[in-house]
């Protein structure tokens, strides 16, 4: 609020009103300057934060600035300043407690199934990948450069220097083997199809 700060007995309420309907910033840095502090305690009482209290209170100047229609009669000021005051106060307020009720809601729902699933994930990844490196080493290298690289057959043999057949071998031998030693420990991890299991299939195929 800029301007030239004046003492608000120097207005009558009418010049007030009328000050708020023609935006007079003389006015209004006026009114914010007497009324200022006992609106912020007003806020203080509801949010217990002095600076949501200070936002409470400039969002409220800011409407009357953008609204002035809001007040009808020049002697409701005072308590029309007070009142959306109180009244945003405590829409913060209920603001706060929904959202905290919310987290509380989420981290509830996901304290037993959502942490449990990610666990079980973490858990068959992590038998993949030692699986994996129990492959025999050009085996592992062809493998990993397919699933976990995602380069076909071709790139393989061309990078490695060896014939497009031999990696197809390399492949379909690797998949034999982790077949057979993960697919059935897999189920000791998990009975439902979550994300990592879903995943693993999809390597393995």
């Amino acid at each position: 609020m800029k301007g030239r700060e004046r003492s608000i007995d120097q207005y009558t309420a009418e010049q007030l009103l009328a000050g708020i309907r023609n935006a007079d910033h003389d006015v209004f840095t006026t009114l914010y300057s007497h009324y200022f502090q006992g609106l912020l305690l007003a806020a203080l009482k509801y949010v217990k934060d002095a600076a949501v209290a200070e936002e409470v209170v400039q969002d409220v100047f800011l409407k009357l600035w953008e609204s002035p229609a809001a007040i009808a009669e020049a002697r409701a000021l005072k308590a029309y300043l007070y009142r959306a005051v109180i009244n945003q106060s405590i829409n913060h307020v209920n603001r706060q407690k929904n959202i905290a009720q919310h987290h509380l809601r989420m981290a509830e729902e996901i304290s037993e199934a959502y942490i449990e699933t990610l666990v079980e994930d973490h858990a068959l990844k992590e038998l993949l990948y030692q699986e994996i490196e129990r492959l025999p080493e050009q085996c592992r290298k062809v493998f990993k450069m397919s699933r976990f690289e995602n380069l076909k057959y071709r790139e393989i043999a061309e990078q490695l220097g060896v014939a497009e057949k031999t990696v197809e071998n390399h492949i379909v031998y690797a998949l034999k083997l982790l077949r057979s030693n993960l697919l059935h420990k897999a189920a000791d991890y998990t009975d439902g199809p979550t994300g990592a299991r879903l995943w693993l299939f999809a390597l393995l195929v």
